[in-house]
Order: C-alpha cells, then sequence, then structure tokens
C-alpha cells in the first residue's frame, strides 16, 4: 500500500533530513486511529502541490509524532483544469459528489444554487454545508493519496456561472438532450475547462440560455441518465482520460 496522506498547515521551511512535528487532530488520528508507529512511511502535504515524504521516528502520547524527512516533492499544475459548477443534490449526496469528484481528479467544485434545486442553501445553513463540502475535499484528499487539494468555492449564483464560464476556455452544460457528445468535444491543450452539472430537476430554458450565451453548450455523456451526484465524476474521469492527464 502508498504511505497515508496527513495534511499539515505548511512546508516552507521543511527541507530533507530535517524533521517535522504532526500534531493536532491530524497527530490525533495517525497515532490513535492509524496505529502508525516507528519506521513507518507517510507523507505530509500542505495541500497546495507540496508533500514531504519520511518515515517516523517517534510517538508521543495519543496525538504527536515525529517523521524524518526524506524527500520532498511539489507536484505541477495540472493542465488543463477541470472545474465542476455542481448543483445541490438533496441531503448527503452532495457530499457524496464532492468525495468520488474528489478521488477521481477535479480540480475544483463550484456549488451553485440552480432555479430547479430542491435544497437550497441560506444563512447558517449555507456556511454549515459549504464547510462540509470542504471537509468532504480534504478528507478524500488526503484518502486518495493526493497532493493537491480541490478548491471548494463560495456558492455562485446563475448569473457568476455564467461569468465563469465565459472566462474558461472550454465551457459545457452536461445536459440529457445534449445534441453532442462529451466524448468526441474539441478540448483545449491548456487553460481551463468548466463543466455545469445541473439539479435533478434539470436545467431550466432560462439558465440554458443564459449558459449559451457565456459559450456553454450542452453535452451528453452518454444513453443513461446520471445522477447529479455522479455525473460530474463521470464527466472528470472521461476529460481526465481524454486530455492526457491519466496517460
Amino acid at each position: 500500500m502508498t504511505a497515508p496522506v496527513f495534511l499539515v498547515d505548511s512546508l516552507a521551511d521543511v527541507r530533507a533530513g530535517g524533521t517535522l512535528t504532526l500534531d493536532g487532530p491530524e497527530g490525533r488520528h495517525a497515532v490513535s486511529v492509524r496505529r502508525l508507529r516507528v519506521g513507518e512511511e507517510v507523507v505530509l502535504t500542505d495541500g497546495h502541490g507540496r508533500g514531504a515524504y519520511g518515515a517516523v521516528t517517534a510517538v508521543e502520547g495519543k496525538d504527536r509524532l515525529t517523521v524524518a524527512v526524506s524527500d520532498l516533492h511539489t507536484e505541477a499544475s495540472p493542465t488543463p483544469t477541470i472545474t465542476v459548477v455542481q448543483a445541490l443534490p438533496k441531503g448527503d449526496r452532495g457530499e457524496l459528489a464532492v468525495e468520488t469528484m474528489t478521488e477521481t481528479g477535479v480540480d475544483a467544485v463550484v456549488p451553485w444554487s440552480a432555479a430547479r434545486c430542491v435544497t437550497q442553501w441560506r444563512g447558517e445553513r449555507a456556511a454549515k454545508s459549504l464547510a462540509k463540502w470542504r471537509a468532504t475535499a480534504r478528507e478524500a484528499g488526503k484518502q486518495s493519496r493526493r497532493l493537491t487539494f480541490p478548491e471548494v468555492a463560495d456558492p455562485l449564483t446563475t448569473k457568476q456561472v455564467a461569468g465563469l464560464l465565459a472566462d474558461a476556455d472550454f465551457a459545457a452544460v452536461l445536459h440529457e438532450e445534449g445534441s453532442a457528445p462529451l466524448a468526441t468535444a474539441e478540448l483545449p491543450a491548456e487553460g481551463s475547462i468548466v463543466l455545469v452539472v445541473g439539479p435533478e430537476g434539470g436545467v431550466s430554458p432560462e439558465e440554458l440560455a443564459a449558459f449559451a450565451e457565456a459559450g456553454a453548450k450542452p453535452y451528453r455523456l452518454g444513453t443513461t441518465v446520471l445522477r447529479t451526484s455522479t455525473a460530474g465524476t463521470a464527466a472528470t474521469a472521461l476529460l481526465l482520460g481524454r486530455t492526457g492527464r491519466w496517460s
């Protein structure tokens, strides 16, 4: 198995041959949940592309261990980047969408309160739900051994989503009635790709019109209709393969 990944605040002053202490909630998880022992390999990351690789040299109490850093690695920035604008699903399916998209390799997730969303984020609920999405992305990033965790942005309105699409190098709305398959769309070799995943009730005609004006055409994934919580993951996997990021 590959070494487990733990999140640290910063690796700015860390050097190969030095040591690094892991404590707090991450240290507790490493010591009390994963039960890591001296000699076991670990990876410590800042979640922004930097990773420190090493072995545990000491374990103290229930929430503290020391790692001897043998190597540092910085990931190259991915290109093209893939952002999924995710309409708010019902219940905990939003966290499911964020989790599987993170494991697959999405670069950013943008919550979107579409007109036909049953769930709407307002007030205190919005803050709690956004925090859950961000925590899910963080935990899934560690679980999938990523060094760069996806950004989960603040929720956007339809108008703001249209602006995001207008700035993309390739923009698409996943739609079951799309005339063109995403599998054959002409994709940029670099820059940004932005996909819109609508709610269970579908993207409204007004939203489709606004997104079309911003340059985002409707595309279909296949012959089946996917739930909003799985469409983004399937589309991300397709694009990672087609752009060569999985090669």
